[in-house]
């Protein structure tokens, strides 16, 4: 029988009323998930949210107490798929008496990688990493940024199709943090899925194509950060509007005042002309107009306190 030439599937990930109980907590309540081949997704959430056990049934590391899953077109816990996935978890220690290098051959072993592909996996992953110059020297020697460094050199042995990144910023000073952003992006340009987990919604919003927001075990909102990050209104910097302006202004949405400022809440970038057009042809003097874009931070701070 010739080799199959079906294309990979597009979808990395799909699940479907994935369900976590412990006891009387409710972990996970009918999580519904699906990562794109390609893509860097974040899932995000407060502590407690679920997104770690959302990780672990995927990973197969938890059993799910209802619901089902497909992971790189396989069924959940398929070892063949599992072979597939490098794995950074938030929380590891390396033996301090060995140095990066064998901690690197250790994992090749235990991943079951071609034993004469070893050293050219090793290589790319203490490269990417850029730990090529303490490759030969303990663990016990090396900081907390490096040895979260070796962590990520560990989860690329193999060149995987998936990525699962948890918390992969940890002791990371700002040097490590670029070097991560431009990993991650490394990863997607080659056409690795990363599935990122990370308290630090700046790196997110700098890296990912897709976030999951996840609160009680259930999922609030999904979508590409264009979409969550919709523009929440302009504001103009002008002198001279007076009421009757102001009031044909409103037409646009409610009015805040943010010192020098006059903010139109719902107004959008396609009302900027229109908004300019009232105020000059009233005697107004515009200095300036912007589109105000929230944060990711400020968009998951809205989502929890309206959930």
């Amino acid at each position: 029988m010739s080799a199959s030439t079906e294309p990979p599937p597009s979808l990395v990930v799909e699940a479907a009323g994935l369900t976590k109980r412990y006891g009387r907590t409710m972990a996970l309540d009918g999580l519904d998930l699906e990562v794109r081949r390609g893509e860097v997704f974040a899932l995000l959430g407060a502590n407690g949210a679920g997104k770690t056990t959302a990780m672990k049934i995927l990973l197969g590391l938890t059993a799910p107490s209802g619901g089902g899953a497909r992971l790189l077109g396989l069924p959940l816990g398929d070892p063949s798929a599992r072979r597939r996935i490098g794995y950074l978890p938030e929380l590891f220690r390396y033996q301090g008496w060995l140095d990066g290098r064998e901690v690197l051959r250790l994992h090749a072993e235990l991943a079951g990688l071609p034993r004469e592909g070893w050293n050219a996996s090793i290589d790319e992953a203490l490269a990417t990493t850029d730990l090529r110059a303490r490759a030969d020297d303990r663990v016990a020697t090396y900081s907390k940024g490096m040895q979260q460094r070796l962590g990520l050199a560990v989860a690329l042995l193999g060149t995987p199709e998936l990525v699962v990144l948890d918390e992969p910023s940890t002791a990371l000073d700002p040097v490590g943090r670029h070097e991560l952003r431009a990993t991650i992006r490394g990863l997607r340009d080659r056409g690795t899925t990363v599935i990122l987990n990370s308290h630090q919604l700046s790196e997110v919003e700098q890296v990912c194509d897709r976030v999951a927001i996840i609160h009680r075990g259930r999922m609030l909102v999904v979508g590409s950060l264009e979409t969550l990050l919709s523009p929440g209104g302009v504001r103009v910097r002008a002198t001279g509007l007076d009421e009757l302006t102001m009031e044909s202004l409103r037409r646009f949405g409610e009015l805040e005042s943010d010192g020098p400022w006059l903010v139109i809440r719902a107004a959008g970038e396609e009302d900027l002309p229109a908004i300019v057009e009232i105020a000059v042809h009233a005697g107004a003097r515009v200095y300036g107009v912007e589109v105000l874009h929230p944060s990711l931070e400020d968009r998951f701070r809205q989502l929890l306190e309206s959930a």
